[in-house]
């Protein structure tokens, strides 16, 4: 939907007709101090045509015949054609929340098939469609938690997302409750990569609600799940366990150990899209239904006994009391579950695990070629598709000169993981060649390789 500006003298009429007397009149109610009375520190203006100029030029750029290891929680496949001629229909893309059941069966079968793959792939009982991504499922799926135990503490893995951690910090930090991070196990020692599960063990208290760990974690590491559960459990906290890399369920085992699952479905045939929209899913156990935020689309039959989908248990603030509401995100995400729901159909089964493998081999053929010119960090822990790869030459010499080639190197971890030195995360998906890797190795190859870890 395009923005459509006002005129001043529009805006004079819409405020006489609400009576009230100026802009600054509407915000009265919010205490002073709360209020921001400077301008936003952000480039000026543009008009409609500047700005759909910017974006083709950018997207000129982008396009212009560019190689991309880039991951980290948003991730390049393959999207079949046929989503696009799907999702763009009249029925699907103008509908909205479908909350008269008699006149949107088709969009609530749609989240119903969404809801019962993502079941299937995580292992859990129920599924929601859906939270705006995985950074807000998996505080979602924090503060589902803490209604569940009645706790108020959180315990967060280092390997988790950085930004994902951050949107959990926002969610906490206005709610009384404690939100504390649990180290991974540092190069060089068996199982690095992973959460240190003696540093977990001594993290979880009395007072800790639930355990949030990432598998395959930030750094590509698929964590001991089992292993996980047994420390969380025996405390009696949960463990969620967020996926960022939702292609990954087709090789790597379900977290079926795991209280709760936050999913992030970008990969199932959501676009990149400079960041989203994306789809965020909270997974977990039947026990946990009453507590699940979100749109939840259950099967049912009408009076004359034909099968039909309904909305239920709709505990969200705007059906019900404000203060009993189990979530506040609003914003029906049926288009893009849809998506990973058209993506899942055509692949099917079988075509998810073959999609698994193949983005396994790329990775693995990608951590060993690159290797070559750098050191790998946690090469005995096993990984899915992405990779730490350590250089003497700081990360930002080394995008600098692969960009020269048309080359998009690895993501910087030095903002997040200091520790690690000059690190950067690689990613190879299905679109990644051969000779994309090669090329890249082969470029990186010229800058001194490092002989330890930092």
């Amino acid at each position: 939907m395009r923005y459509l500006p006002k005129s001043d003298q529009e805006r004079v009429s819409m405020l006489q007709d609400i009576g009230v007397a100026n802009i600054d009149a509407l915000f009265s109610v919010i205490p002073e101090q709360f209020r921001l009375t400077r301008d936003l520190d952000i480039p000026a203006q543009m008009g409609e045509s500047e700005i759909i100029g910017y974006f083709k030029q950018a997207a000129a750029h982008n396009a212009n015949g560019y190689s991309s290891f880039l991951g980290a929680g948003a991730y390049r496949h393959y999207r079949p054609v046929v989503i696009d001629s799907l999702v763009q229909r009249g029925e699907f893309l103008t509908s909205y929340t479908p909350y008269q059941a008699e006149i949107t069966q088709g969009t609530l079968q749609a989240i119903f098939e969404f809801q019962t793959m993502i079941c299937e792939l995580t292992g859990m009982d129920i599924a929601n469609a859906s939270m705006y991504d995985g950074s807000t499922g998996a505080a979602e799926a924090a503060m589902m938690a803490i209604r569940i135990t009645g706790r108020d503490h959180v315990a967060v893995a280092r390997t988790v997302h950085p930004e994902y951690r951050e949107v959990m910090h926002t969610y906490a930090q206005h709610q009384g409750t404690r939100q504390t991070e649990v180290d991974y196990i540092a190069e060089g020692k068996a199982s690095a990569g992973r959460v240190d599960l003696a540093a977990l063990a001594a993290g979880i208290t009395d007072d800790t609600a639930c355990v949030l760990v990432q598998s395959p974690n930030f750094f590509g590491v698929v964590e001991d799940i089992p292993a996980i559960a047994e420390i969380v459990h025996a405390r009696g906290a949960l463990l969620i366990v967020s996926i960022a890399e939702a292609v990954s369920l087709g090789a790597v085992r379900p977290p079926f150990e795991a209280d709760i699952v936050s999913l992030e479905a970008q990969s199932f045939g959501v676009a990149l899209s400079y960041g989203g929209p994306y789809c965020g899913v909270i997974a977990a156990k039947e026990k946990y239904l009453r507590q699940m935020p979100g749109r939840l689309v259950g099967e049912t039959k009408d009076k004359h006994g034909n099968r039909g989908f309904v909305l239920t248990l709709s505990t969200r603030e705007q059906h019900i009391r404000r203060e009993k509401a189990t979530s506040n995100i609003c914003t029906n995400q049926a288009l893009v579950a849809l998506m990973a729901t058209i993506f899942l159909t055509v692949y099917g089964r079988e075509g998810i695990r073959e999609l698994a493998e193949h983005n396994l081999a790329k990775g693995d053929y990608a951590a060993r070629t690159l290797s070559s010119s750098g050191k790998l960090l946690f090469a005995g822990t096993p990984r899915f598709h992405e990779c730490v790869l350590q250089t003497d030459e700081t990360a930002a010499e080394l995008q600098a000169r692969l960009l020269d080639e048309k080359i998009i190197g690895g993501l910087d971890l030095k903002k997040w993981y200091p520790e690690l030195g000059n690190a950067t995360l690689w990613c190879a998906t299905e679109l990644t060649t051969r000779d994309e890797i090669d090329q890249a190795a082969s470029l990186l190859a010229g800058a001194p390789v490092a002989t330890a870890a930092r």
